[in-house]
């Protein structure tokens, strides 16, 4: 603000003391015989309240050049995509009888803790056409024009990691190379394709000219990405893609280090890792040249957020991608460790994969799974298994882990559902269903990750809260409370022997059937699990998974 200027309200100035004399005899001239005559202190109000009003034309329009400044105005706004603009007029000064100057305070907000002001100037002029802003880009941000343009951009630290739960890395940022056709550049797409398909080969065999030809045919007019590559592959056959239409887009991603493993967690782990990042995250305002050289103008560098502590156990998990790969029918595992919910695994097989994560989310009819379930409650409620209600069974079930609600940080799950509706947990007794069938609806549902937590609550003896990430625990819609002692007691002596395996005497484990499908589940030590396996071709095909599981688990850790 200029010598002698004093500012008072939004939009209110006090006029210059060097001028006071020369704007009170220009501000009285304002109406004479009833109509309002613009003048410098009017355009200057009038172009202040477009900019605040984000209206880009009606600010263009009060400029000497409205092209120039429509141009300007709009590469602003959409630059900086402010939360909150505010323009106030801080002073003007008249410098005779069609001259002014003025001056501009500005505060753009951008969230929370994120603000910049500053201060411009600019003139007025007394035109053919009236009072104008002499225009000049510098009058709505200093330093804008010739050439320049002012932009906000998000700014990040180097990217954290993520680790397993032994400390190992699990995860981490790499370059992303999609090798992509583009048809519009790609004059013959079979001669294309058939050298492509040659040049992937060696990483990507099942990638062929047909495939890439259909993908083609399906998308007419797009293009479409043939296969991604990690660096070190991408760098090996780099000098390869010459080819017409082979077009190599780079993003980063965060990946598993480790290319075996694969899991429905790393898509939740990758959510986790970038709400670490958006909570560390910095800012910029910045004037970039035509060259692209950016000036910093306001803002701060986020620091680096901390690694992701993932409960993952990597050695667990490549067991139990070992193991899943067994069966030819969709099928999961996931392991939890009963003494802190953490979970340890969770992997499906190709089958699985093509329907979604059914580790989690995958609501199957329970059949004989929950026959545990129904024995616990029996012995609360001291009736008969068969006489124990829908009720009953549901109560009994959120002691166990199953239909309580949990929210975990980042993971979509369900453990199972007992509501008539189908809705997925957190149901009202009075749409339990008493009496069910193996086909019936509104029969109770259970997802692996369920099951794994029903064994989980056996072993410990009480419902363990489970995670994805140390140090973010799940919450739950309901406490539970644990099962009586004799009760847990009576479970495990139940599973002992039971499992039809042999060679594991500390093992305590069931079987049960739904249909076709098939559920083994248990624990040994601290390693309770579920296995499923849908549309089974044999009654032991969960059993046999199991124990390629422990086979795998016996065999030395990779260092």
């Amino acid at each position: 603000m200029g010598p002698g200027a004093q500012k008072s309200s939004r939009g209110k100035y006090v006029i210059a003391s060097i001028a006071a004399v020369v704007m009170t005899v220009a501000l009285a001239s304002c109406v004479v015989g009833g109509e309002e005559e613009t003048d410098a202190a009017t355009v200057v109000e009038d172009f202040v309240t477009a900019l605040n009003n984000h209206d880009v034309d009606g600010a263009a329009n009060l400029t000497s050049y409205p092209n120039a400044a429509r141009a300007s105005i709009s590469q602003m706004f959409d630059g900086l995509e402010a939360r909150s603009t505010d323009f106030d007029v801080a002073q003007v000064i008249d410098l005779g009888s069609d001259s002014g100057f003025f001056t501009l305070d500005a505060a753009w907000n951008f969230g929370e803790g994120k603000d910049w002001t500053y201060q411009s100037q600019g003139e007025v002029r007394d035109l053919s056409v009236g009072w104008r802003v002499s225009w000049d880009p510098s009058v709505i941000v200093p330093g804008l024009g010739s050439g320049r343009t002012v932009d906000y951009s998000r700014t990040d630290a180097a990217p954290p990691k993520v680790v397993d739960a032994g400390g190992t890395l699990l995860m981490n940022e790499q370059t992303i190379n999609a090798i992509t056709l583009d048809p519009a550049s790609m004059p013959d797409p079979v001669d294309s394709t058939r050298r492509l398909a040659k040049v992937i080969e060696p990483v990507a065999p099942l990638v062929t000219s047909e495939s890439m030809l259909a993908d083609l045919a399906a998308h007419p007019g797009q293009s479409i990405t043939a296969v991604l590559l990690r660096d070190p592959d991408y760098l090996y056959l780099e000098s390869d893609f010459a080819i017409p239409g082979v077009v190599v887009v780079k993003t980063p991603k965060l990946i598993a280090s480790d290319r075996r493993i694969n899991s429905p967690l790393l898509d939740p782990l990758r959510t986790a890792w970038q709400a670490n990042r958006d909570a560390t995250a910095g800012w910029a305002v910045n004037l970039v040249d035509q060259n692209g050289a950016a000036v910093k103008q306001a803002g701060f560098q986020g620091p680096s957020g901390p690694d992701v502590a993932a409960t993952m156990d990597s050695h667990t998990q490549l067991a139990a991608i070992e193991a899943v790969v067994s069966a030819g029918t969709p099928a999961a595992i996931v392991a939890i460790r009963p003494s802190d919910g953490a979970i340890l695994a969770a992997a499906q097989n190709n089958q699985a994969i093509e329907q979604g994560p059914i580790a989690f989310t995958g609501l199957r009819p329970a059949g004989g799974a929950l026959d545990l379930v129904r024995l616990a409650s029996s012995m609360q409620n001291g009736v008969e298994p068969r006489a124990v209600s829908g009720e009953q069974l549901a109560d009994t079930a959120r002691q166990l882990g199953l239909g309580n609600g949990f929210h975990i940080p980042s993971l979509e799950q369900q453990t199972a559902t007992f509501a008539s509706d189908g809705s997925g947990g957190n149901e009202s007794v009075n749409n339990i269903v008493a009496n069910r069938t193996s086909s019936g609806a509104g029969e109770p549902q259970v997802t692996p990750f369920g099951m794994a937590m029903l064994a989980a609550s056996i072993a410990r003896g009480s419902a363990p809260t489970p995670m994805m990430v140390f140090g973010q625990p799940a919450t739950a819609d309901t406490a539970a409370s644990a099962l009586p002692e004799d009760v847990t007691n009576r479970l495990r002596d139940s599973m002992r022997g039971a499992g039809g395996l042999v060679g594991y005497p500390d093992l305590i484990a069931a079987g049960a059937a739904s249909g076709d499908d098939r559920w083994f589940f248990g624990s040994r030590g601290d390693l309770a699990f579920a296995v499923f396996v849908a549309d089974a071709d044999g009654n032991d095909r969960a059993q046999q998974m199991t124990e390629k599981l422990f086979q795998e688990l016996a065999k030395p850790a990779d260092k």
